[in-house]
């Protein structure tokens, strides 16, 4: 992930949230982060509308988070983002379904168009003023002030913002543009409430000595809930789980134990691993997973945690999003896209209905 070499099979890194300065979550720093608008990698063909819309509501997807994620030794992928995007709509988080969210990879050489050969400083915030988030700098596409992503309409009044569809041009007009259309008046809000709550994404590998010790001291004195996790999960009787130790039940025990060392992570980065799964059923086949458009096999690269949730405050949007974890897997040989946005696949798999 951000700014470390690639990951052996062995390796796990695990993902956290911190507050960041607003200049480490842009474009040329190439961030990590969840949440706040897309910073684009490639300055062209980001996805389009229709590659950006929900397959079951047909709505825009929100933004949810990018992972940095080059590859050492692959000068193709000298620069690697992935781009995570979720439906909002309540509705479309049916049962394992994950045609409510979708992942892109984008990835540059080192020398390129859009970012200096040599990386930026880490600490240093750049002397130049702040880039206008409402357009790609390079291609000159327009983004939307809603969501970030490409924006082909325009407000037929003022003719200033740019909107990707009717739906957030809408939300829009409702939220602050329908007063400060074609006035002077600066808008104090900057942001959109579509938006996620944005923080960066950072990152620590996973401890194996911390992982067996609390294995063993769960064994030992049974297993408590892990307090993150708690507020993702509806009440359950645990006693009765302990009863009745199906073949789910352990797989979610196993879930819980590995975690709990380090209950706040919310990502899991491991190419070429294994995800960890919070239950037996709806675990994907080989011929789940689809090649990619090249012809190459796609390896799981990281998964993201339910305690992610915890901090999304969907429910002051009105939505109650949900999911018991989200798997993505991607081109083994992470092929050559110049310069675009590739399609990858991630699978959604809930909790079971014990486990609610």
């Amino acid at each position: 992930m951000s700014g470390g070499p690639s990951l052996s099979s062995a390796e796990v890194d695990l993902g956290f949230l911190e507050e960041a300065e607003p200049w480490r979550l842009l474009s040329p720093q190439f961030p990590s982060k969840v949440g706040g608008k897309p910073a684009w990698l490639s300055q062209t063909g980001p996805p389009s509308l229709p590659g950006l819309e929900c397959e079951i509501c047909r709505l825009p997807m929100a933004f949810l988070l990018q992972v940095y994620a080059p590859i050492s030794g692959q000068e193709r992928s000298f620069h690697r983002t992935l781009f995570l995007f979720c439906c909002k709509t309540r509705e479309c988080y049916t049962c394992n379904d994950s045609r409510c969210v979708k992942v892109f990879r984008c990835q540059l050489p080192r020398r390129n168009d859009f970012y200096p050969y040599d990386p930026p400083p880490e600490d240093e915030p750049p002397s130049d003023p702040e880039p206008d988030q409402s357009v790609l700098s390079v291609s000159g596409i327009k983004l939307c002030w809603v969501c970030g992503c490409p924006g082909s309409k325009a407000c037929s009044r003022c003719h200033t913002v740019s909107y990707c569809g009717k739906h957030h041009q809408t939300l829009h007009w409702k939220h602050t543009h329908k007063r400060e259309c074609c006035s002077q008046e600066a808008s104090i809000v900057t942001t959109s409430t579509f938006l996620f709550p944005e923080s960066e994404l950072v990152t620590e590998p996973e401890e194996e000595k911390d992982t067996k010790e609390a294995e063993e001291e769960e064994e030992e004195k049974g297993i408590e809930d892990c307090p993150s996790l708690a507020d993702t999960l509806a009440e359950t009787d645990l006693e009765e789980m302990a009863v009745h130790e199906t073949e789910d039940n352990k797989m979610f025990q196993r879930f819980k134990k590995r975690i709990a060392p380090e209950p706040h992570q919310v990502v899991r980065y491991s190419r070429g691993g294994s995800p960890l799964w919070v239950s037996s059923q709806h675990i994907p086949l080989n011929q789940d997973i689809p090649a990619c458009t090249c012809g190459a096999k796609r390896t799981f690269e990281f998964q993201v945690m339910p305690q992610l949730l915890n901090t999304l405050c969907v429910d002051s949007t009105g939505a109650s999003i949900d999911w018991g974890t989200l798997a993505v897997y991607t081109c083994s040989a992470s092929c050559n896209l110049e310069d675009q946005y590739c399609s990858e696949f991630i699978w959604k798999q809930d909790f079971s209905s014990d486990h609610r």
